[in-house]
């Protein structure tokens, strides 16, 4: 089922939402200040790819640092891809097929509001268990 899900998210969201985060990593590493920024834009167009048995999990020692990224990443990125999120989500709950990638979206549009000190993992991983499973 989750290959499934995951094949109908691809065409649907997956591809758009990679694009706009691939688009931000690109413009984050213009500015060497940034680059730490567009490698997580370029880890969250990997994992919206193909969210479904992955999960974001807080990272352990994760502290001042990522909030004050998560900071400035609001105000760069955050909000324009949380949008994105949610523009998508509304579109695809509009179909009775695309009820399940709209929650989906709506959940990612969480994680892309602060996205430092966290950690994509497997669904089986035992971190999982402790984290907020997305997928």
């Amino acid at each position: 089922m989750r290959t499934l899900l995951n094949v109908i998210w691809l065409v649907l969201s997956g591809i758009w939402l990679a694009l706009g985060y691939a688009l931000a990593g690109l413009l984050m590493f213009v500015l060497i200040i940034t680059i730490p920024f567009g490698i997580a834009a370029f880890r969250l167009a990997l994992y919206v790819l193909w969210p479904f048995g992955r999960t974001i999990v807080p990272r352990a020692g994760a502290g001042a640092a990522s909030f004050v990224g998560n900071v400035l990443w609001f105000i760069l990125v955050g909000v324009w891809m949380a949008l994105a999120h949610l523009t998508l989500g509304v579109v695809l709950c509009l179909t009775v097929i695309g009820i399940p990638l709209g929650l989906g979206n709506f959940k990612l549009a969480l994680v892309a509001l602060a996205p430092l000190g966290k950690e994509i993992v497997s669904t089986r991983d035992p971190r999982a268990a402790n984290g907020t499973v997305f997928f």
